[in-house]
Formats: C-alpha cells, sequence, structure tokens
C-alpha cells in the first residue's frame, strides 16, 4: 500500500462544527479510516475523526494559504498549530 498522507490521530480538544457531506463523500471517509487503521495497525476511525486532520494537512500543503499567514496578509486567518 502507498503512504497515505494523514498519519496516527493526535487525540485532541475538539471544537464542533456541523456540516453536511454527499453520501459518496462519506463512503470514502469510510475506506480511508479502514485503510489508515491497516497502514497505522489500529482500529478504524470514525469519519468525523478524520475530516479535521484532513482539513488541517491540505491547508498546511496548500503553498498560497501558508505564503500569506507568513506575510501577515491573513485577513482573518488564523495559525492554528495543526
Amino acid at each position: 500500500m502507498t503512504k497515505l498522507k494523514l498519519g496516527p490521530l493526535a487525540d485532541d480538544r475538539p471544537v464542533k462544527l456541523t456540516v453536511e457531506l454527499p453520501a459518496a463523500i462519506h463512503r470514502d471517509l469510510v475506506a480511508y479510516a479502514a485503510a489508515l487503521a491497516s497502514e497505522t495497525g489500529g482500529s478504524p476511525a470514525a469519519p468525523e475523526k478524520l475530516v479535521a486532520p484532513m482539513l488541517a494537512r491540505f491547508m498546511a500543503t496548500d503553498r498560497a494559504f501558508t505564503r500569506a499567514q507568513r506575510q501577515g496578509q491573513n485577513h482573518g486567518i488564523s495559525k492554528a498549530s495543526a
């Protein structure tokens, strides 16, 4: 199996956020959780536990976003630790 972009999930204090996802996205999250569990040797995480690390990874690898943060052009963008 190829290396997944996410590693083990951190146990962090959550902030509640409610979103609606298409069924296909939910199915993919369930499949990703199974693949991650297989790679890390754990049990599959609940799909909702994957959303925050995936968003954090997406934002961390968005060059324009990180450049704007470094330059102080955040326009309401906070420098949250991922």
